[in-house]
């Protein structure tokens, strides 16, 4: 089965169909799209939350909102700064 652009294995899709399906099995799902997913995941769960979240009980659902909220977080820096050490 073939997806979008936006969920091109349909794997957000098919969660959506599965009866009885946990938010720990949502967040399997959403890291498997995220990490097969090519390009900046902010927008595109921006849209898949646009064509899915009318179902706002739904536990994927909340795990894309609070997928939107890590994709915006800011990146930890390395080395000496990201320690926060002064030269």
């Amino acid at each position: 089965m073939k997806g979008d652009a936006t969920d091109p294995k349909a794997l957000i899709r098919e969660a959506y169909r599965i009866d009885g399906i946990t938010p720990e099995q949502c967040r399997s799902i959403f890291l498997d799209w995220a990490l097969s997913y090519e390009g900046e995941t902010g927008p595109a769960i921006r849209i898949l939350l646009e064509q899915y979240g009318a179902a706002a009980d739904h536990p994927m659902t909340q795990t894309l909102k609070e997928g939107l909220g890590t994709a915006q977080a800011p990146r930890r820096r390395g080395g000496r700064a990201g320690r926060g050490q002064a030269m």
